[in-house]
C-alpha cells in the first residue's frame, strides 16, 4: 500500500482511514462486530500472518515477532490492548505500520476498505469508549469507527530505544527562568498522553501553556485573543508567544490549523512549530513551505525547550 498524499495537501482538513474489525464474543458466543480506522498514512501494508516466534517474558500484548523481508517487527495483539473476549475468533491480519521511523505489526481479524473523511467529521471520544486509546470517532451511516491512539499502544508495549514513553525522554528537563513566565505556548494535540508530557517539559521549565485538544479548539482560542488584542489589550505575543501543533486531530487538523495561521497577518509573527510521527523528509519540506517554522519529531523532544526557546527570543 502506498502511503496517502491527503497529509501533504495542506488545506483540504482531510484524512483516509483504513478501518478494521477487532471482533468481540459474549458469553453466549454471540458475535459482535467492532470498528477501528488508522490513518492510512501511517499504514505500510496489509498482510496475512506469517510463521510468527514468541517473545520471552513480553509484555501482555506483544504477541510475538516476524520478519518482514529484511526487519524483524513486534507484533501487537490489539485485542489484548483493548481488552476484548474473543473466544476462538482468530486473528490472522497484520496490519503493518510505520511512524516515528519505526515499523510494527497489529493483529486484526479483518479489514475492510479505505475512507476519505474530513476532519470535522471525527469527533472526540465519549467516556463511554477506551479513552486511553482512542483518539476520535467516525460517525458512519451504520456502525461508528474508533480511531486509535497508536503512538501511545506503541509507546506503553515495546522496549526499543525510540519507543520509551515520552516523560523518559524528557531527561533534559530545563530549569525554570524568569523570562519564560512572561511567556505562553499554545499546545494543540488530541492525543492525552503526548499532550501531558509536552506541556508539563514546556510548564517545568517556566513557560505558560494553553492547552487544546484539536486544531479547531487551538483556532478558536486564537480568534478570542485576536479579539482581545483588537479592543487594545495588549499584543498578541503578549498573549500567546508559539503555537505547537500535532498533524493528525478531530474537527481540524495541525496543516489546515497552519495555513489559517499563515493567511491571517496579524499572525504573521507567531511561531508555528508541527510535532507529528509523520514528519518524513518530504513532509517537513512541505511542511515548512506551509508557513512552519520547524519541525519536531519524537527523537527532538530533549531539545523542546531548547527549540521554543529560540523560536520564542
Amino acid at each position: 500500500m502506498k502511503q496517502s498524499k491527503i497529509l501533504l495537501e495542506s488545506d483540504t482538513n482531510e484524512l483516509e482511514i483504513v478501518e478494521f474489525r477487532i471482533d468481540e464474543v459474549d458469553w453466549h458466543g454471540n458475535v459482535f462486530p467492532c470498528y477501528y480506522g488508522v490513518n492510512v498514512a501511517k499504514v505500510r501494508e496489509i498482510i496475512r500472518l506469517p510463521q510468527m516466534s514468541r517473545v520471552v517474558n513480553a509484555k501482555p500484548g506483544v504477541e510475538g515477532m516476524i520478519k518482514l523481508r529484511d526487519k524483524v517487527i513486534t507484533i501487537i495483539n490489539l485485542a489484548t490492548v483493548l481488552n476484548k473476549s474473543v473466544g476462538d475468533l482468530v486473528a490472522d491480519r497484520v496490519v503493518v505500520l510505520e511512524f516515528n521511523n519505526l515499523m510494527v505489526g497489529v493483529l486484526v481479524h479483518s479489514v475492510s476498505r479505505i475512507y476519505r473523511i474530513s476532519w470535522r467529521n471525527v469527533e472526540a471520544p465519549s467516556a463511554s469508549v477506551h479513552s486511553d486509546e482512542v483518539t476520535g470517532l467516525v460517525k458512519m451511516d451504520n456502525r461508528i469507527i474508533l480511531v486509535l491512539d497508536f503512538e501511545k499502544i506503541v509507546a506503553e508495549l515495546c522496549s526499543e530505544s525510540a519507543l520509551k514513553p515520552l516523560d523518559e525522554m524528557l531527561l533534559d528537563r530545563a530549569e525554570p527562568h524568569p523570562e519564560r513566565t512572561q511567556k505562553t505556548v499554545l499546545v494543540a494535540d488530541d492525543s492525552v498522553f503526548i499532550r501531558r508530557t509536552l506541556c508539563s517539559g514546556l510548564r517545568s521549565a517556566g513557560y505558560n501553556v494553553i492547552e487544546a485538544e484539536n486544531g479547531l479548539q487551538a483556532w478558536e482560542i486564537i480568534q478570542e485573543t485576536l479579539e482581545k488584542v483588537a479592543k487594545g489589550d495588549g499584543t498578541f505575543l503578549g498573549h500567546i508567544s508559539m503555537l505547537i501543533t500535532d498533524v493528525e486531530m478531530p474537527q481540524m487538523d495541525g496543516l489546515h490549523l497552519t495555513s489559517l495561521v499563515r493567511k491571517e497577518d496579524r499572525l504573521k509573527d507567531m511561531p508555528v512549530a508541527i510535532f507529528s510521527s509523520l514528519a518524513s523528509e518530504d513532509n517537513k519540506r512541505k511542511w515548512i513551505g506551509l508557513g512552519a517554522n520547524c519541525i519536531l519529531t519524537k527523537p527532538d523532544l530533549p531539545r523542546l525547550v531548547t527549540v521554543v526557546d529560540e523560536l520564542t527570543a
